[in-house]
This record gives C-alpha cells, sequence and structure tokens, in this order.
C-alpha cells in the first residue's frame, strides 16, 4: 500500500471528525496597515484608528477579510505536519467562503479544522476538503466559515 493509500484510508474514517485546532494569532494594528501597504486597501475602516473609533459600530479599526483568510495558511501549518511520502501541497481554492463577524485590531482568532471530503484524483495527488471555521477569542460569532479545497500531492 503506499503512502497516499494510507494517507486515504486514514482520512475516510475521519470525514465529519475535528482534526485541527491551531494556535491563537494575535491581528495587530501593524499587521492590518502592512496588508492594507500590499494590497493597496487602505480604506479608513482598517487604517484610521481614530475615525473609525468615532465612526464605526466596531470601537475602533478591523482587519480586512482577505487578511483573515490569509492567516488560514498560518492556522494550517499549526495543525498539520507533511505527510508521509508527501512532495507538496496545493491551494486549490473555495467551494464556500462567508466573513460572518469582524476582526477588530488586537483580537485574537485561531482555526478550526473539520475534514469534509477527500478523494483520490491521480496515483499522487488527494484531493482533500476541510471545513475551517475561524474563531475570534471572546465571541460566539466566527469571522468566517469557509469550505477550502486542497491538493495533497505525493511522491511517486
Amino acid at each position: 500500500m503506499s503512502a497516499l493509500d494510507d494517507t486515504l484510508a486514514a482520512d475516510l474514517k475521519n470525514i465529519g471528525t475535528e482534526v485541527g485546532v491551531s494556535d491563537w494569532i494575535t491581528v495587530t494594528q501593524e499587521m492590518i496597515d502592512e496588508f492594507a501597504k500590499v494590497t493597496l486597501d487602505d480604506q479608513w475602516i482598517h487604517v484610521d484608528p481614530a475615525r473609525a473609533a468615532a465612526e464605526t459600530p466596531f470601537g475602533g479599526t478591523i482587519a480586512h477579510g482577505f487578511l483573515t483568510l490569509s492567516l488560514a495558511s498560518r492556522m494550517f501549518y499549526d495543525c498539520f505536519a507533511p505527510l508521509p511520502g508527501q512532495a507538496m501541497g496545493i491551494n486549490y481554492g473555495f467551494d464556500k467562503l462567508r466573513f460572518l463577524a469582524p476582526v477588530c485590531a488586537g483580537a485574537r482568532i485561531r482555526g478550526r479544522f473539520v475534514l469534509s471530503r477527500v478523494r483520490k484524483r491521480s496515483e499522487t495527488e488527494l484531493l482533500r476538503v476541510h471545513d475551517l471555521t475561524v474563531d475570534i477569542e471572546k465571541s460566539e460569532v466566527p469571522a468566517l466559515v469557509a469550505s477550502w479545497l486542497g491538493l495533497t500531492v505525493f511522491h511517486p
């Protein structure tokens, strides 16, 4: 049996199971500012703390939704080590993505991963789908939910 087949067999037993919870990440104003520079999205709700405190219901600035989403890669690495025989992992996109609550500057977030689907695409590739929930500490509403597709590529 190959490393891919071993992983597939283990994954099939874990469908519907929470398979990882990341460390907490503090989303700082500095992170938000740097993300704004890189993406050229300098809307004031992200980068002007005084105005955001005065003119929004959030009490200050909020992270870009795509900043929150981009931290999912770090969350994934917190939860999952490379598999035996794995050559690489490739982000394959999303079937569903919803931003449910803003992440305020200074908030802590973490990712929770539930394995929802797995399919053998070839002799070297597994398509694995994780339902991702990004929690905001002390909030009942998550920052986002997503169905995240990833290709796990194994050495031939």
